[in-house]
């Protein structure tokens, strides 16, 4: 597992230090300030490789210079750090990689303890990365939305036959065991028993396509997977390569006549990506239920990053203090900052947008919340300024009321009151 992740001058500040929790890891903040970005560094301290694109030292270990001005001769960059710690039951041990200036790359970060663990990331643009000691030990797999439904090969091999072909030969197999936990993991990914979700029939969809398409049968009826929605072709997706992981290291275990690994760690961005908040209200649970459900012995971390107050809102019931974090990005002072947020229940999304993780003052339009402001303000005989032309006086800020709020707001019984007082 991942314990420990501490970055000098890599991504977006000059530092970040981050301790992880042994379950559940949630990451949340504005667009733009990292969060993606740390699940690329977690991906490359567990594995090694990058996913995609390196990371890059941040500006200022280059010692950058303003527009228009030549650079400092010899250059002298800031160093550029990665150093996690990865454990398992017996041991603990600290990796370090550096970037080297001169070649634009960073040192290989030759991580033993990374043949203990599983990793899949579920990457925000729809593929998915796979990191299986048992099976590919020197790379990893990398799958595009197209290649995860259509297979992966490599080098005159097979790979993955994909989870169109896996499917349908799972469901056609006399021993349907894999069908069985397919359909499980599936219907345990549905929201609720209202809008469940479940495999069906085989079919053909096309004159030109000679292949039977996986289906799935939904409350309105039944439909062929490659037409489903974006947000349910994402959970078939990782459905799919969560029991074909579990499967596959099994059989290269067995190959290599070795333990097989114990441990996942989960790396997904944006955990509500596509979904209805039905959906955003069930999945994260579902998720981190399913793993443990394939293999009972299997221990389970998840890292995700999270825009969504239903999210948070999802995990009240289960989230335990000793085995879950929370984090927030957020900018102070031009500076990127990464901080545990002491976890504190919400009770729901309003409560959750209104707190510290997203800071909103109301859980409104940005028209209302300044027509609430200005109504506050006007209460407490507040000088009123700073607020806009058309809420300078009581009429003005009661029309604003009347258009933006609905009639039973229950700001208005407070407004009226005072409106009545004066």
């Amino acid at each position: 597992m991942l314990n420990e992740l501490h970055l000098q001058n890599v991504g977006s500040a000059p530092q970040f230090d981050i301790m992880f929790a042994p379950r559940l890891n949630i990451f949340t903040g504005d667009n733009g300030l990292g969060k993606t970005f740390l699940l690329d560094i977690a991906w490359w301290s567990l594995t090694g490789k990058w996913s995609s694109q390196p990371a890059s030292p941040h500006s200022r270990a280059y010692g950058m210079p303003l527009w228009g001005q030549l650079p400092p001769f010899p250059p002298d960059p800031i160093p550029s750090v990665i150093t996690c710690q990865l454990s398992n039951d017996e041991k603990a041990e600290d990796y370090q990689s550096s970037f080297d200036f001169s070649s634009q790359q960073w040192e290989n970060l030759n991580t033993s303890l990374n043949q203990k663990n599983i990793v899949l990331y579920c990457r925000v643009d729809g593929g998915f990365s796979l990191f299986d000691p048992a099976r590919k030990q020197d790379d990893a797999y990398h799958f595009t939305s197209e290649t995860l439904w259509n297979g992966l090969r490599g080098e005159n091999k097979v790979l993955c036959n994909g989870l169109i072909q896996d499917w349908i030969q799972w469901q056609n197999q006399p021993d349907r065991s894999l069908f069985q936990m397919l359909s499980l993991v599936i219907e345990q990914l549905a929201p609720h028993a209202e809008e469940w979700m479940k495999p069906g029939q085989p079919t053909r969809v096309s004159v030109e396509d000679v292949r039977d398409i996986p289906t799935i049968d939904l409350p309105y009826g039944n439909i062929p997977i490659i037409y489903a929605s974006a947000g349910m072709k994402r959970i078939l997706g990782l459905a799919y390569l969560l029991v074909w992981t579990q499967y596959e290291h099994l059989q290269a275990s067995q190959l290599r006549n070795q333990q097989p690994c114990d441990r996942i760690v989960l790396l997904i961005d944006e955990v509500e990506s596509h979904l209805h908040p039905k959906w955003q209200r069930a999945i994260l649970p579902a998720i981190l239920k399913v793993c443990t459900q394939l293999r009972s012995q299997m221990q389970v971390q998840a890292i995700v990053t999270t825009h969504s107050p239903l999210i948070l809102a999802s995990v009240e019931p289960q989230f335990d203090r000793d085995l879950d974090k929370l984090f927030l990005f957020e900018l102070v002072k031009q500076t990127v900052n990464l901080t545990e947020v002491l976890w504190s229940k919400q009770g729901d999304m309003v409560g959750w947008l209104t707190s510290e993780v997203f800071g909103l003052k109301q859980a409104r339009s940005r028209e209302a919340e300044e027509a609430i402001e200005a109504a506050k303000a006007w209460m407490r005989g507040d000088n009123m300024n700073k607020f806009s032309s058309q809420l300078q006086t009581q009429e003005d800020i009661h029309q604003q009321l009347l258009k933006l709020l609905p009639g039973h707001d229950p700001f208005f019984p407070r407004w009226i009151v005072k409106m009545e007082e004066n």
